[in-house]
Protein backbone atom coordinates (compact mmCIF):
# COMPACT_ATOMS: atom_id res chain seq x y z
CA UNK A 1 0.00 0.00 0.00
CA UNK A 2 1.13 3.71 -0.59
CA UNK A 3 -0.17 6.96 0.72
CA UNK A 4 -0.59 10.32 -0.17
CA UNK A 5 -0.17 13.31 1.90
CA UNK A 6 -1.98 16.31 2.46
CA UNK A 7 0.00 19.63 1.88
CA UNK A 8 -2.98 21.90 1.71
CA UNK A 9 -6.70 20.78 1.66
CA UNK A 10 -8.66 23.43 -0.41
CA UNK A 11 -11.59 25.36 0.44
CA UNK A 12 -13.55 22.06 0.38
CA UNK A 13 -11.97 18.44 -0.38
CA UNK A 14 -13.76 15.65 0.65
CA UNK A 15 -13.74 11.56 -0.21
CA UNK A 16 -16.76 10.96 -2.75
CA UNK A 17 -18.20 8.18 -4.82
CA UNK A 18 -20.88 7.33 -6.70
CA UNK A 19 -22.72 7.98 -3.51
CA UNK A 20 -25.29 5.70 -1.13
CA UNK A 21 -28.95 5.20 -2.81
CA UNK A 22 -31.34 3.16 -0.72
CA UNK A 23 -30.99 4.79 2.28
CA UNK A 24 -33.40 8.12 2.71
CA UNK A 25 -36.31 5.77 4.62
CA UNK A 26 -33.24 6.26 7.43
CA UNK A 27 -33.23 10.04 6.95
CA UNK A 28 -29.94 9.50 4.45
CA UNK A 29 -29.61 11.02 1.34
CA UNK A 30 -27.05 9.69 -0.99
CA UNK A 31 -24.27 12.16 -1.00
CA UNK A 32 -21.65 11.17 -3.69
CA UNK A 33 -20.14 12.88 -5.99
CA UNK A 34 -21.40 16.49 -7.23
CA UNK A 35 -20.50 15.70 -10.63
CA UNK A 36 -21.08 12.26 -11.42
CA UNK A 37 -19.83 12.74 -14.93
CA UNK A 38 -16.45 14.03 -14.09
CA UNK A 39 -16.05 11.26 -11.25
CA UNK A 40 -16.50 7.83 -13.63
CA UNK A 41 -14.78 9.33 -16.54
CA UNK A 42 -11.91 10.09 -14.42
CA UNK A 43 -11.76 6.55 -12.94
CA UNK A 44 -11.97 5.47 -16.40
CA UNK A 45 -8.89 7.27 -17.23
CA UNK A 46 -7.31 5.40 -14.09
CA UNK A 47 -8.46 1.70 -15.15
CA UNK A 48 -10.84 2.32 -12.17
CA UNK A 49 -14.69 1.09 -12.07
CA UNK A 50 -16.65 4.57 -12.53
CA UNK A 51 -17.66 3.97 -8.80
CA UNK A 52 -14.35 4.20 -7.61
CA UNK A 53 -14.04 6.71 -4.32
CA UNK A 54 -11.63 9.79 -5.74
CA UNK A 55 -11.13 14.19 -4.40
CA UNK A 56 -13.52 16.24 -4.91
CA UNK A 57 -12.27 19.81 -4.77
CA UNK A 58 -14.49 22.56 -4.53
CA UNK A 59 -13.72 26.31 -6.08
CA UNK A 60 -10.12 26.44 -4.64
CA UNK A 61 -8.13 23.09 -5.36
CA UNK A 62 -5.37 21.43 -2.90
CA UNK A 63 -1.79 20.54 -2.45
CA UNK A 64 -1.21 16.96 -2.22
CA UNK A 65 2.55 14.70 -2.20
CA UNK A 66 2.56 10.76 -3.57
CA UNK A 67 4.46 8.86 -1.38
CA UNK A 68 3.90 5.60 -3.79
CA UNK A 69 3.72 5.57 -7.47
CA UNK A 70 0.35 5.61 -8.82
CA UNK A 71 -1.59 6.99 -11.78
CA UNK A 72 -4.03 10.11 -11.93
CA UNK A 73 -6.47 12.05 -13.79
CA UNK A 74 -8.06 15.07 -13.05
CA UNK A 75 -11.65 15.79 -14.19
CA UNK A 76 -14.66 17.90 -13.99
CA UNK A 77 -13.61 21.91 -13.58
CA UNK A 78 -9.66 23.12 -14.53
CA UNK A 79 -8.04 24.50 -11.39
CA UNK A 80 -4.78 24.81 -13.43
CA UNK A 81 -3.11 21.54 -11.73
CA UNK A 82 0.70 21.53 -11.61
CA UNK A 83 3.03 18.37 -10.60
CA UNK A 84 6.11 19.38 -9.41
CA UNK A 85 5.73 23.13 -11.29
CA UNK A 86 5.07 21.84 -14.38
CA UNK A 87 1.45 22.14 -15.83
CA UNK A 88 -0.76 18.89 -15.99
CA UNK A 89 -3.42 18.76 -18.57
CA UNK A 90 -7.09 18.04 -17.76
CA UNK A 91 -8.66 15.10 -18.73
CA UNK A 92 -6.09 12.95 -19.06
CA UNK A 93 -4.06 10.31 -16.93
CA UNK A 94 -0.34 10.77 -15.97
CA UNK A 95 2.37 8.63 -14.42
CA UNK A 96 3.33 10.55 -10.54
CA UNK A 97 6.15 8.90 -8.85
CA UNK A 98 7.20 8.92 -5.63
CA UNK A 99 7.81 12.22 -3.65
CA UNK A 100 5.84 14.61 -6.47
CA UNK A 101 3.45 17.11 -5.40
CA UNK A 102 0.33 17.99 -7.27
CA UNK A 103 -0.77 21.56 -6.73
CA UNK A 104 -4.41 22.68 -7.82
CA UNK A 105 -5.22 26.18 -8.26
CA UNK A 106 -8.62 28.45 -8.26
CA UNK A 107 -11.23 27.35 -10.95
CA UNK A 108 -11.04 28.76 -14.00
CA UNK A 109 -14.60 27.99 -14.93
CA UNK A 110 -17.27 25.45 -12.78
CA UNK A 111 -16.98 24.62 -9.30
CA UNK A 112 -15.38 21.24 -8.66
CA UNK A 113 -12.74 19.32 -9.47
CA UNK A 114 -12.11 15.22 -9.17
CA UNK A 115 -8.94 13.65 -8.65
CA UNK A 116 -8.90 10.07 -9.75
CA UNK A 117 -6.06 7.78 -8.49
CA UNK A 118 -5.40 4.62 -9.64
CA UNK A 119 -7.01 1.77 -7.23
CA UNK A 120 -9.50 4.42 -5.53
CA UNK A 121 -8.83 5.87 -2.18
CA UNK A 122 -8.76 3.10 0.51
CA UNK A 123 -11.15 4.14 3.07
CA UNK A 124 -14.32 2.50 5.45
CA UNK A 125 -17.58 1.85 3.80
CA UNK A 126 -20.50 3.10 5.17
CA UNK A 127 -24.05 1.91 4.18
CA UNK A 128 -22.05 0.52 0.88
CA UNK A 129 -20.45 3.71 -0.15
CA UNK A 130 -17.27 5.58 0.54
CA UNK A 131 -18.75 9.00 0.22
CA UNK A 132 -18.43 11.72 2.84
CA UNK A 133 -21.73 13.07 3.85
CA UNK A 134 -20.77 16.43 5.39
CA UNK A 135 -24.17 17.22 7.23
CA UNK A 136 -23.61 13.66 9.24
CA UNK A 137 -20.42 13.64 9.65
CA UNK A 138 -20.86 10.00 7.77
CA UNK A 139 -18.39 8.19 5.49
CA UNK A 140 -15.45 9.36 3.51
CA UNK A 141 -12.48 10.15 5.50
CA UNK A 142 -13.61 10.62 9.33
CA UNK A 143 -16.78 11.92 8.14
CA UNK A 144 -15.38 14.97 7.32
CA UNK A 145 -13.41 17.35 4.46
CA UNK A 146 -9.64 16.68 4.67
CA UNK A 147 -7.43 19.08 6.54
CA UNK A 148 -3.66 19.79 6.62
CA UNK A 149 -1.14 16.36 7.47
CA UNK A 150 -3.99 14.20 6.78
CA UNK A 151 -2.68 11.15 4.60
CA UNK A 152 -4.63 8.95 2.61
CA UNK A 153 -3.98 5.49 1.47
CA UNK A 154 -3.41 4.49 -1.61
CA UNK A 155 -2.46 1.12 -3.80
CA UNK A 156 0.57 1.11 -4.82
CA UNK A 157 0.79 0.69 -8.42
CA UNK A 158 3.26 -0.16 -10.78
CA UNK A 159 3.11 2.59 -13.14
CA UNK A 160 5.89 1.68 -15.89
CA UNK A 161 3.75 -0.57 -18.29
CA UNK A 162 0.91 1.79 -18.30
CA UNK A 163 0.19 3.79 -21.68
CA UNK A 164 -1.71 7.28 -20.46
CA UNK A 165 -5.51 7.99 -21.91
CA UNK A 166 -7.28 10.82 -22.81
CA UNK A 167 -10.67 11.85 -23.08
CA UNK A 168 -11.15 13.57 -26.48
CA UNK A 169 -12.01 17.68 -26.56
CA UNK A 170 -14.93 17.27 -28.80
CA UNK A 171 -16.51 14.45 -26.42
CA UNK A 172 -15.72 16.86 -23.08
CA UNK A 173 -17.67 19.47 -25.13
CA UNK A 174 -20.56 17.54 -25.77
CA UNK A 175 -20.63 16.72 -21.53
CA UNK A 176 -20.00 20.27 -20.64
CA UNK A 177 -22.97 21.99 -22.68
CA UNK A 178 -21.77 26.23 -22.24
CA UNK A 179 -25.44 27.53 -21.18
CA UNK A 180 -27.20 28.09 -18.34
CA UNK A 181 -30.64 26.39 -19.48
CA UNK A 182 -31.47 23.56 -17.23
CA UNK A 183 -33.74 20.99 -18.38
CA UNK A 184 -36.86 19.76 -15.61
CA UNK A 185 -39.43 17.87 -15.74
CA UNK A 186 -43.36 18.94 -13.67
CA UNK A 187 -42.58 18.53 -9.94
CA UNK A 188 -45.36 16.71 -7.94
CA UNK A 189 -46.86 19.72 -6.88
CA UNK A 190 -46.90 21.30 -10.66
CA UNK A 191 -50.78 21.68 -10.10
CA UNK A 192 -50.61 24.04 -7.42
CA UNK A 193 -48.83 26.85 -10.15
CA UNK A 194 -50.89 28.92 -12.21
CA UNK A 195 -50.03 29.57 -16.23
CA UNK A 196 -48.45 32.76 -14.83
CA UNK A 197 -46.34 31.20 -12.26
CA UNK A 198 -45.33 28.77 -14.66
CA UNK A 199 -44.45 31.18 -17.21
CA UNK A 200 -42.55 33.31 -14.73
CA UNK A 201 -40.38 29.91 -13.59
CA UNK A 202 -39.80 28.93 -17.52
CA UNK A 203 -38.55 32.53 -18.70
CA UNK A 204 -36.60 34.02 -15.72
CA UNK A 205 -33.09 34.16 -14.93
CA UNK A 206 -31.81 33.26 -11.69
CA UNK A 207 -28.18 33.20 -9.97
CA UNK A 208 -26.78 30.72 -7.45
CA UNK A 209 -26.59 32.53 -4.18
CA UNK A 210 -23.47 32.36 -2.08
CA UNK A 211 -26.12 30.76 0.42
CA UNK A 212 -25.79 27.74 -1.34
CA UNK A 213 -24.00 24.16 -0.79
CA UNK A 214 -24.14 20.22 -1.15
CA UNK A 215 -27.22 19.97 0.66
CA UNK A 216 -28.87 22.29 -1.58
CA UNK A 217 -28.80 25.64 -4.27
CA UNK A 218 -30.63 28.49 -3.65
CA UNK A 219 -31.76 30.67 -6.15
CA UNK A 220 -32.28 34.74 -6.57
CA UNK A 221 -34.48 36.15 -8.83
CA UNK A 222 -38.58 36.82 -9.42
CA UNK A 223 -40.61 34.66 -6.67
CA UNK A 224 -42.85 31.95 -7.71
CA UNK A 225 -46.24 32.43 -6.17
CA UNK A 226 -48.70 29.22 -6.26
CA UNK A 227 -52.00 29.88 -6.89
CA UNK A 228 -53.41 26.98 -4.35
CA UNK A 229 -52.59 28.00 -0.61
CA UNK A 230 -53.41 24.36 0.93
CA UNK A 231 -50.54 22.96 2.66
CA UNK A 232 -49.30 19.76 1.32
CA UNK A 233 -48.41 16.71 3.85
CA UNK A 234 -44.57 16.65 4.62
CA UNK A 235 -43.61 13.59 2.24
CA UNK A 236 -39.84 12.64 0.66
CA UNK A 237 -38.04 14.58 -1.95
CA UNK A 238 -35.52 13.84 -4.43
CA UNK A 239 -32.30 14.98 -5.83
CA UNK A 240 -32.66 17.45 -8.01
CA UNK A 241 -36.20 18.32 -6.75
CA UNK A 242 -37.06 22.26 -7.40
CA UNK A 243 -38.44 23.56 -3.86
CA UNK A 244 -40.42 26.84 -4.11
CA UNK A 245 -40.53 28.54 -0.13
CA UNK A 246 -43.25 30.54 0.93
CA UNK A 247 -40.47 34.00 -0.54
CA UNK A 248 -40.94 32.64 -3.94
CA UNK A 249 -37.06 32.19 -4.64
CA UNK A 250 -36.40 27.85 -5.85
CA UNK A 251 -33.91 25.73 -4.18
CA UNK A 252 -32.50 23.25 -6.31
CA UNK A 253 -32.27 20.22 -3.57
CA UNK A 254 -28.92 18.65 -3.92
CA UNK A 255 -26.91 15.13 -3.41
CA UNK A 256 -27.34 16.15 0.49
CA UNK A 257 -30.44 16.93 0.34
CA UNK A 258 -33.26 16.49 3.56
CA UNK A 259 -35.04 13.50 2.61
CA UNK A 260 -38.37 15.07 3.45
CA UNK A 261 -40.49 18.01 2.71
CA UNK A 262 -43.25 20.36 2.79
CA UNK A 263 -42.76 22.66 0.44
CA UNK A 264 -44.22 22.42 -2.71
CA UNK A 265 -41.86 21.05 -5.78
CA UNK A 266 -42.53 22.68 -9.04
CA UNK A 267 -39.89 20.65 -11.24
CA UNK A 268 -37.21 18.63 -11.13
CA UNK A 269 -34.21 19.03 -13.01
CA UNK A 270 -33.67 15.62 -15.09
CA UNK A 271 -31.08 13.12 -14.30
CA UNK A 272 -29.25 14.21 -17.27
CA UNK A 273 -28.29 17.45 -16.31
CA UNK A 274 -27.46 16.67 -12.85
CA UNK A 275 -23.59 16.94 -13.30
CA UNK A 276 -24.15 20.45 -14.54
CA UNK A 277 -25.45 21.39 -11.39
CA UNK A 278 -22.61 19.76 -9.61
CA UNK A 279 -20.66 22.69 -11.08
CA UNK A 280 -22.58 26.10 -10.52
CA UNK A 281 -20.96 28.60 -8.53
CA UNK A 282 -22.41 31.55 -6.83
CA UNK A 283 -23.34 34.36 -8.93
CA UNK A 284 -23.86 31.67 -12.36
CA UNK A 285 -27.22 32.21 -14.06
CA UNK A 286 -29.69 29.53 -14.03
CA UNK A 287 -32.63 29.27 -16.43
CA UNK A 288 -34.85 26.40 -16.61
CA UNK A 289 -36.53 24.40 -19.32
CA UNK A 290 -39.52 22.37 -18.98
CA UNK A 291 -39.47 18.67 -20.82
CA UNK A 292 -41.24 15.00 -21.05
CA UNK A 293 -40.93 12.47 -19.51
CA UNK A 294 -39.75 10.22 -22.52
CA UNK A 295 -37.20 13.47 -23.41
CA UNK A 296 -35.58 13.02 -19.97
CA UNK A 297 -35.26 9.32 -20.34
CA UNK A 298 -33.77 9.52 -23.82
CA UNK A 299 -31.33 12.33 -22.87
CA UNK A 300 -30.19 10.35 -19.87
CA UNK A 301 -29.92 6.98 -22.31
CA UNK A 302 -27.70 9.33 -24.55
CA UNK A 303 -25.73 10.47 -21.64
CA UNK A 304 -24.82 6.82 -20.19
CA UNK A 305 -24.25 5.99 -24.26
CA UNK A 306 -21.81 8.62 -24.32
CA UNK A 307 -19.64 7.88 -21.18
CA UNK A 308 -19.47 3.93 -22.93
CA UNK A 309 -17.97 5.53 -26.08
CA UNK A 310 -15.92 7.85 -23.69
CA UNK A 311 -14.38 4.57 -21.88
CA UNK A 312 -13.90 2.91 -24.90
CA UNK A 313 -11.88 5.18 -27.46
CA UNK A 314 -9.75 6.73 -24.27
Amino acid sequence: MGWMRVISPGFLTTVQDLGRPGWTHLGISPSGAADTVALRLGNLLVGNPQNFPALEMTLLGGTFEFESNTLIALTGSDFEPTLDGMPLPMWQSKRVLRGQVLHCSMTKEGARCYLCVQGGIITEPFLGSFSTHLTTSLGGFKGRKLLAGDRLELRDVDVGDIEPKKINGTMVEYFYKKSSVFRVTAGPQYDLFDDQAIERFSNSIYLVSEDSNRMGLRLSGPPIKRHATRDIVTEGVSLGAVQVPPHGEPIILFVEHQTTGGYPKIANVISADLHLVGQLRPRDEVRFQFVGMDDALSLLSDLNARLVQAGQTA
